[in-house]
Formats: structure tokens, sequence, C-alpha cells
């Protein structure tokens, strides 16, 4: 058990860590590292917290608290990656949207430069 918690902490720093970085070079905007930070936080908070742990290996009626804590970290990476889905899906939908109303502008340039021409 000890090994997993050292192994949850280890992998919540090295996210913290990443994100930061990424977000000082500029490869992630501040809104979507804010997720990422939070789930590292989560993940520090939740591997350090052996009480909660066990509380938790009870409400959800497993025996082990390293099971518990392997289903809430699936659960929270699920929910960014959720979260980034809807984003993604945003950004197509405008990006269709953005395409659409070039194509009608460059069809009224078109017709401009026809009556111009004429």
């Amino acid at each position: 058990m000890d090994r997993l918690l050292n192994t949850v902490t280890v992998f919540g720093l090295v996210l913290f860590i990443v994100v930061l970085t990424s977000l000082r070079r500029a490869h992630i905007r501040v809104e979507y590292s804010v997720s990422w930070l939070g789930a590292a936080v989560f993940l520090l908070i939740l591997s350090r917290s052996g009480g909660f742990l066990t509380w938790l290996s009870s409400l959800l009626g497993v025996g082990d608290p390293g099971l518990a804590l392997v289903i809430v970290v699936f659960s929270v990476f699920l929910a960014v990656f959720y979260r980034f889905s809807v984003v993604i899906s945003n950004l197509k939908d405008a990006n269709i949207a953005t395409a659409q109303r070039v194509a009608i502008l460059q069809a009224q340039i078109e017709s401009l430069n026809a009556q111009q021409n004429r």
C-alpha cells in the first residue's frame, strides 16, 4: 500500500511540474491548465491521506484502500478527459461556423468583383 501511495505522490508531483513547465513555455493555455493542476493537487492530497482512503474504501465497499485510490484517480482523469472532449467539440463547432462565414464572405467578394468588372 505504501508503495502505491508513494507512486501516486510521485506521479502527482511530476504532473504538477510538467503542467507548470508547459504553462510557462506557453504550450498550454491557463484555462486548460487549471484542470490538470487541480487533478495533480488532488492526487497529492489523496495519496498522503491514509485515513481518508480507508474511509473512502469502506464507503465504496472496496476492501483495499489502494483499490479505492485507483478508482478515484481513474474517475478524476475521466472527468478531466470529458471536460476536454466538450472543449474540443465546441472548438470544432466554432471552426465550422467560421469556415461557413468565410465562404459567404468569399462569395460576396466574388459577386462584387463580377459586378465591378461589367
